[in-house]
């Protein structure tokens, strides 16, 4: 019953111990097996057997990309002011085996690195230049970390500032400064608009004399026109009537001539358009030499008449 008991036993430990010699390595990841305490082989994804009790897996490896924020970590600038900056690394494991025995403590030593790096790089730059060229700090110090990393088997993808906090005092200035500017920059909009007003207001005040003008003279234009035409139409009255004036005493001379009036008739006419002429208000009046003797011939009728 014992030596049963005992062989039981046995067999359980079998396959306990088979069962442990089954490996299966998940995706993104990697097993770095040793073998008598010296590098044997890299496992990738899929079912692995080691030979037991002298197999063994050294170290898991991620492969996916991984991230680490260090600490914030005191730098000093070229214009010897003292900050505090923290960064973000971004990293990959592309050697398991290099990762596994390049470097004690691989996160240790990238965070280190990642502290060095800076302050040689924030060293040779001022304190403006450093808050306004992340990008080029970003590039220099990825650059920098995926060389130093290169033999731990470790790729540097991304290398991220996350937060420049430069001393109280300095950023006391800044707010000042950065106020200082946003009123300059409102008194600058404030004075364009004014003068844009100022000379839209001119603007209208040119065009609307302009158009009072041409208004004044249009309306000039229009009353010299009627004035014209009036004096036109005034003159052609006085024409029109002078002309009938002239008409009637044509007409009133042919038909004397047409009843046989001799020259003396005529000549008497004449005396009696002087008489009217003399109703008037002229005190004298000229009579021509010719007309003369007719006046005394008429007169001296007059007398034997009586």
């Amino acid at each position: 019953m014992g030596g049963l008991l005992a062989l039981v036993i046995l067999l359980i430990l079998i396959v306990l111990i088979l069962l442990s010699c089954i490996k299966i390595v998940p995706q993104a990841h990697a097993y770095v097996v040793e073998r008598l305490g010296a590098y044997q082989q890299t496992w990738s994804v899929g079912l692995h057997l080691k030979v037991p009790f002298i197999d063994k897996v050294a170290k898991r490896v991620i492969l996916k990309e991984q991230v680490v924020d260090f600490a914030p970590q005191p730098v000093i600038t070229k214009d010897n002011v003292t900050m505090r900056i923290d960064t973000v690394v971004f990293f990959q494991i592309t050697d398991p085996k290099l990762f596994a025995y390049g470097v004690e403590n691989p996160i240790m030593a990238i965070e280190n690195l990642t502290a060095t790096t800076l302050r040689n790089i924030i060293g040779e730059m001022e304190l403006d230049q450093t808050l306004t060229s992340r990008e080029v700090i970003n590039t220099k110090m990825r650059a920098s970390l995926d060389i130093a990393t290169d033999p731990w088997g470790i790729k540097v993808n991304r290398v991220e500032l996350k937060n420049i906090i430069p001393p109280a005092a300095i950023q006391d200035a800044m707010e000042k400064q950065m106020k200082a500017e946003r009123e300059r920059r409102e008194a600058i909009l404030r004075a364009e608009g004014e003068k844009k007003s100022t000379v839209l207001v001119a603007e209208g005040k040119k065009e609307s004399a302009i158009l009072e003008a041409e208004a004044e003279k249009q309306s000039a234009i229009l009353r010299a026109e009627a004035q014209k035409e009036k004096m036109i139409r005034e003159s052609e009255g006085e024409a029109a009537a002078i002309l009938k004036v002239q008409q009637a005493t044509a007409d009133g001379i042919r038909m004397i001539r047409e009843a046989g009036a001799d020259e003396a008739v005529l000549k008497i006419k004449s005396l009696e358009a002087f008489e009217k002429a003399a109703d008037g208000q002229a005190t004298k009046i000229i009579i021509p030499s010719e007309i003369q003797g007719l006046a005394g011939l008429a007169a001296s009728v007059k007398e034997v008449l009586k």
